[in-house]
C-alpha cells in the first residue's frame, strides 16, 4: 500500500497504489509561476506498473493530466479537477543503449539528458540543456531551442494511455509540428529514446556552455516565469511583435511582461494565475491590433477558473 495524504474518504474511492496519492494537493509550489490552485488528486507512482494499474482501474470519466517541472504552465486558480500525475525519481533515469542512443525516463530533466549525452560522447542533444522541462514535456510539446527540436532526435517513446495500456509509439506516429504533437489525451510519457551522433565530450560541453550563456544573457531566468509565452509566428519572432505593440513592462495585478525578454511573463510577487493569463490575453489583443498577427499561446493553461472550482470537481464511482 502506498502513502495516502489528505482526505482519506475521497482517496479511498480511488484505486490502490504503491506510490503516493495526495488529495487536494497544492500545485503552486510545483510550477515555475508559483501560482494557481490545487490538484483534486496528485499521484506520484512508484513505477510504470503502478501507473498502468492505477489508470486501468480509475473511473474512465476522471480526467488525467501529466505534470513535469511545471515550467511552461499556468495552473488556473480554481485548480485541476481529476488526477494530476507527477513522475518522480523512479522515472528520472537515463540509460545508454548504444554509441549514439539514450533511453530517458519521462521524468528526466533536460540538463540530465544533455549531460548524460555529453558523458557518452553523443552530440546533437545539447539544446535540451536550455529547456527547463522533463522528457515527458519535450515529447508532448516537441520542445526545442537554438534551431533544434525533439522531433529531430526522438526515435520512439513509451506511454501509458488513459486506459492503462502500455504502448510504444514511433516518432512518426506523433504528428509533430512546431511545439505540438498528437499524443493521445490523458497519455503519460514514461520514457523516450533519443538518438544523436558521435561527438567529442569537450566540444559538446563547449556547446552546452554557449547555450547556457546565451540563455542567461537574454532571458529572465531568476524570476518566477513560465518560459516562452507565445509561439513564434511563421517568419517572425513573438518577442518582436510584443515589443512593437508597446507591451514591454506591461502590468496586470502582480503580473508583468518582462523588460529583458518580452516573450516572457513574470509573477512579480503576488500574481494570481488570472493576472498572468489575463495579461497574456491583453498582450495578444494589442499585438493583433498593432500588426494583425494573432499570437498563439505556447504556455499551456490548465485547470478551471476560481469561480468554477466547486462545480468542476469530479466524483469517483465505487
Amino acid at each position: 500500500m502506498g502513502e495516502i495524504v489528505g482526505d482519506e474518504v475521497s482517496v479511498s474511492l480511488l484505486p490502490k497504489v504503491r506510490g503516493k496519492l495526495t488529495a487536494d494537493a497544492p500545485l503552486a509550489p510545483l510550477v515555475w509561476f508559483k501560482s494557481g490552485g490545487n490538484a483534486q488528486w496528485l499521484f506520484e507512482p512508484a513505477d510504470i506498473d503502478d501507473l498502468a494499474d492505477f489508470l486501468r482501474e480509475l473511473d474512465a470519466d476522471v480526467p488525467v493530466m501529466a505534470l513535469g517541472l511545471g515550467s511552461n504552465l499556468i495552473v488556473r486558480d480554481g485548480g485541476v479537477p481529476g488526477v494530476v500525475v507527477r513522475l518522480g525519481k523512479p522515472f528520472a533515469k537515463v540509460e545508454q543503449l548504444d554509441a549514439t542512443t539514450l533511453k530517458c525516463g519521462g521524468g528526466a530533466s533536460g540538463i540530465l539528458v544533455s549531460s548524460s549525452a555529453r558523458d557518452a560522447g553523443i552530440a546533437g542533444v545539447e539544446f535540451l540543456r536550455s529547456i527547463p522541462g522533463t522528457v515527458g514535456g519535450f515529447v508532448r510539446m516537441n520542445g526545442g531551442a537554438y534551431g533544434r527540436e525533439t522531433a529531430d532526435i526522438m526515435v520512439e517513446c513509451e506511454v501509458v494511455l488513459r486506459s492503462g495500456e502500455r504502448r510504444t509509439l514511433a516518432a512518426g506516429a506523433l504528428g509533430y509540428t512546431y511545439r505540438h504533437s498528437e499524443l493521445p489525451e490523458g497519455a503519460v510519457v514514461v520514457s523516450a529514446t533519443f538518438r544523436g551522433e558521435p561527438g567529442d565530450p569537450a566540444a559538446i560541453q563547449a556547446e552546452m556552455d554557449r547555450i547556457a550563456a546565451a540563455r542567461e544573457e537574454s532571458q529572465p531566468l531568476r524570476s518566477k516565469t513560465g518560459g516562452s509565452t507565445f509561439k513564434n509566428p511563421p517568419g517572425d519572432k513573438a518577442w518582436r511583435l510584443v515589443d512593437a505593440a508597446g507591451c514591454r513592462g506591461l502590468r496586470k495585478g502582480g503580473a508583468q511582461v518582462s523588460e529583458k525578454h518580452t516573450n516572457f511573463l513574470l509573477n512579480t510577487g503576488d500574481a494570481t494565475s488570472a493576472d498572468i493569463e489575463g495579461l497574456g490575453e491583453e498582450v495578444r489583443a494589442k499585438v493583433k491590433a498593432q500588426s494583425g498577427v494573432e499570437l498563439e499561446w505556447e504556455i499551456q493553461r490548465v485547470g478551471v477558473f476560481a469561480d468554477d472550482a466547486d462545480k468542476e470537481r469530479v466524483g469517483v464511482s465505487k
